[in-house]
């Protein structure tokens, strides 16, 4: 499929919401805006996308997704610039992660032009979405999942895929406790827990939600094996620094490559910061708190952005970390992703992409 010129068939809605829209009253994920992009896999290749109104799509009650689990998803953003451009981050990143995850469910992979420019395109038709105001985007949703009606565990041969978008102003409204889980695993060495794989979220539903009842926002996973080693937290990778060095779990089989994640580290390591990608033992923690070298907790993602930890309970201890006024770096590279995403700050890395 030629894309250079690719024009991609369009229906403009005739009802638009966008008057409608109340951004100091927004709350994350309710909102949707006027377009979604569509594009269907049949006979063993990808047909033509198009752009159509939001709304209902009909599916078969036997479709392999409802069966068997085949469905990933992406969450990526959109900003407005001083200038009001409209730019994508680091958009690239998530069509790589997406077909890996793609890879691992046995789903086809979507060609990068195809997805770079129906992305373009779909922005751009609804632009007006984009929030110009400090703290705000339009938060991207690109998913997939296998559309036939099957019943029998096989790869799918029909799958969807499609991109809706949401006005969004912060997932986090204040910092967050977080309680470190030692019963319940999110994922194990060898599984897809990398994978944006929509079964790792089903099954991390049951132990957020106790941890809420509890008065936590999110848990912090520890390796499926022993239950000994931080992983990463339920909507976000997490990160600490101990005494001046920015330390983070490695990736692996089981920790999803948050492009956010990547994002702070390649900051970090701009500013001659010494960067750790490591097991982290929950003892280490525990002990960095008492010794006073805990000096900053946070996490890391496209809808959290930079999520501030404001106590770590583990067992009977709850580790309160210092007031978010006086933590340096979570600040600092909180402060620069902001500028570099609304044009503030140069981009040296090339991460903002213009729709339009």
């Amino acid at each position: 499929m030629q894309t250079d010129q690719m024009s991609i068939s369009t229906t403009v809605t005739s009802a638009s919401k966008l008057a409608s829209l109340d951004l100091d009253n927004l709350q994350f994920g309710k909102v949707f805006a006027d377009h979604m992009l569509v594009m269907d896999y049949e006979n063993g290749a990808w047909q033509e996308p198009k752009i159509l109104p939001y709304g209902p799509i009909e599916v078969s009650p036997a479709m392999a997704a409802l069966h068997y689990g085949q469905a990933l998803f992406e969450g990526m953003k959109a900003y407005k610039n001083q200038q009001g451009q409209v730019q994508l981050f680091r958009p690239q990143a998530n069509w790589a992660r997406l077909n890996e995850s793609a890879k691992r469910l046995c789903m086809p992979e979507i060609p990068e032009e195809v997805f770079m420019e129906g992305l373009k395109q779909l922005i751009s038709l609804d632009a007006d979405w984009v929030p110009q105001r400090a703290g705000f985007s339009l938060y991207i949703r690109p998913f997939m999942f296998g559309s036939e009606g099957l019943l029998g565990v096989r790869p799918a041969d029909q799958y969807k895929f499609m991109v809706f978008c949401s006005p969004a102003s912060s997932y986090y409204a204040e910092p967050v406790r977080v309680k470190i889980e030692e019963h319940y695993t999110r994922a194990v060495e060898g599984g897809f827990g990398f994978a944006k794989a929509a079964g790792n979220y089903g099954g991390s539903l049951l132990p957020a939600k106790l941890a809420n009842e509890q008065g936590f926002h999110q848990i912090i996973w520890t390796d499926g094996r022993e239950h000994n080693y931080i992983e990463e937290s339920g909507t976000m990778n997490v990160m600490f620094v101990l005494d001046g060095t920015l330390v983070t779990p490695a990736l692996s089989t089981s920790i999803l490559a948050g492009i956010t994640r990547d994002s702070v580290l390649q900051l970090a390591r701009d500013w001659g910061m010494k960067v750790e990608e490591r097991r982290i033992p929950i003892k280490e923690i525990v002990d960095a708190y008492h010794s006073g070298k805990l000096e900053d907790a946070f996490g890391t993602g496209t809808a959290a952005t930079i999520a501030h930890i404001k106590s770590i309970m583990h067992q009977d201890l709850e580790m309160m970390l210092l007031p978010v006024a006086e933590r340096k770096f979570s600040n600092k590279v909180s402060q620069e992703l902001d500028n570099i995403r609304y044009g503030i700050s140069p981009d040296p890395h090339g991460w903002m992409v213009p729709v339009q």
